[in-house]
C-alpha cells in the first residue's frame, strides 16, 4: 500500500532537466525504452510530452528513474556520465538572469531566488569561508539523502554551466557529497577535476570566492530587468499550480471516504467552490481534470507498484462501480487492470 506522502507528494522539475537527460542517454546508446517501460513510462508518449517546454515532472519518481537507469546501463558512474554529456542548461531564464547581471555573484544569488523554476526540490545555498566560496545543491527527497547519482549528475551540470556563464573561469577547488564513497573514484577525478570527499553534511562545490565579483562580458542592466520580470511571472505561475497541488492533496486524502467533489474539496481547502474553480482556472486547468489524471495517476501506480487486488484498486481510486472504473481504465491506457499489471511485470522480469 503506498503511503500518503507518496500518494500526494507533489514537488515537480523543469522538464528541460528530463529533456537534457534523455539526450544524454540517447548520445551514450542506452536502451531508454527498457528505462522508461521500468517506470511504466511509454517512451514516444514521454518523448512526445518533453517538446513542452512548460513541462514540469514528478520529482518523486527521481530516485526510481536513476535506479532504472543503472540498471539497463549496468554503469556505476552513470550520474558523472549523462551530466559529462547532457547539453548545457540554456535557452531558459535562468542562464539570462546570469549572463545579464553585472557579476558571476550576482547570478548566482538571482538563480538562488529563482531556482524554483529549475526545480520545486530545489535547496540551493552560497556561502563564504575565507577565501572559499561554496554553492550547496542538496534536493528534497523520500531519500535521507540525495541520490548518488542525481547529485554527481547536478554537480556536473552545474560546474558545466559555471564555466561557460563565466567564459571558462569558473574551476571547483573541492566537491563534497552525502552520499558514501564508491570503490573506484577513477571516474570522479576525470570528470570533475579536483578533491572530492563524500559522507559530508552537505553536497558543495567549493570555488575561488573572487570569481563573485568577476563582471559579465554580457551584462545589461536593461535587459536584466526585463528578464527578472519574465523570472517573476514564471515564478507567479508556479504559485498559482500550488494550489493544483492542494487540491491533488484532499483528493487524496477524501478519495477513500466515498469520491471526492469539488464542492467538499473547496471546504477542506478554505474556498468558495467559484473562487476555486476560477483559481483553477488561471492555473490552466479544472477540478475534473485533477481528480480525473490523480485517478489514473494512482490506478497505474498501485497495479505496478503494489499488489492490491483489482477490487481494491477500485475502491482506492473512488470509483463507486467497478464498471465505471473499468471504463475509464480502457480510457487512461486502452487496456484492461490485470492485463495492464501482467505487461508490466513481464517488462520488469525482461
Amino acid at each position: 500500500m503506498l503511503t500518503e506522502a507518496e500518494a500526494t507528494q507533489e514537488l515537480r522539475d523543469s522538464g528541460l532537466a528530463m529533456l537534457h537527460l534523455h539526450e544524454a542517454m540517447v548520445a551514450l546508446e542506452i536502451d531508454v525504452s527498457k528505462v522508461y517501460s521500468q517506470l511504466g513510462l511509454s517512451t514516444e508518449r514521454l518523448v512526445e510530452q518533453l517538446r513542452d517546454r512548460k513541462l514540469r515532472t514528478r520529482h518523486d519518481a527521481v530516485a526510481a528513474f536513476w535506479q532504472a537507469v543503472e540498471s539497463v546501463s549496468g554503469d556505476k558512474d552513470i550520474g558523472l556520465h549523462l551530466g559529462e554529456c547532457a547539453p548545457l542548461y540554456r535557452g531558459q531564464v535562468l542562464e539570462y538572469l546570469f549572463l545579464s547581471s553585472l557579476t558571476f555573484g550576482e547570478g548566482l544569488k538571482r538563480a538562488l531566488k529563482y531556482q524554483r523554476l529549475f526545480s520545486d526540490a530545489a535547496q540551493g545555498e552560497l556561502g563564504i569561508e575565507g577565501d572559499q566560496a561554496w554553492l550547496a545543491f542538496d534536493v528534497v527527497t523520500h531519500a535521507t539523502e540525495t541520490p548518488r547519482h542525481l547529485a554527481e549528475w547536478l554537480a556536473c551540470v552545474f560546474i558545466r554551466f559555471y564555466r561557460f556563464v563565466t567564459n571558462r573561469s569558473f574551476v571547483p577547488s573541492r566537491i563534497t557529497f552525502r552520499h558514501s564513497c564508491p570503490e573506484d573514484l577513477s571516474e570522479h577525478e576525470r570528470i570533475l577535476r579536483c578533491p572530492v570527499d563524500f559522507d559530508r553534511g552537505s553536497n558543495r562545490i567549493y570555488f575561488d570566492a573572487a570569481l563573485l565579483e568577476a563582471r559579465s562580458p554580457h551584462a545589461e542592466p536593461e535587459l536584466l530587468k526585463l528578464h527578472e520580470q519574465v523570472a517573476s511571472k514564471q515564478l507567479h505561475q508556479l504559485e498559482k499550480q500550488d494550489v493544483v497541488g492542494d487540491v491533488r492533496s484532499a483528493i487524496a486524502e477524501v478519495l477513500e471516504e466515498g469520491g471526492a467533489n469539488l464542492e467538499g474539496v473547496s471546504e477542506r481547502l478554505g474556498y468558495r467552490p467559484r473562487e476555486l474553480r476560477h483559481t483553477l482556472s488561471e492555473a490552466g486547468t479544472n477540478f475534473n481534470q485533477i481528480l480525473n489524471d490523480y485517478r489514473r495517476n494512482l490506478a497505474r501506480r498501485l497495479l505496478i507498484e503494489t499488489e492490491e487486488s483489482i477490487e481494491n484498486v477500485v475502491y482506492l481510486t473512488g470509483f463507486s462501480e467497478p464498471s465505471t472504473f473499468y471504463r475509464a481504465f480502457k480510457r487512461w491506457f486502452d487496456d484492461t487492470p490485470a492485463g495492464f499489471r501482467t505487461k508490466y511485470k513481464d517488462q520488469a522480469i525482461d
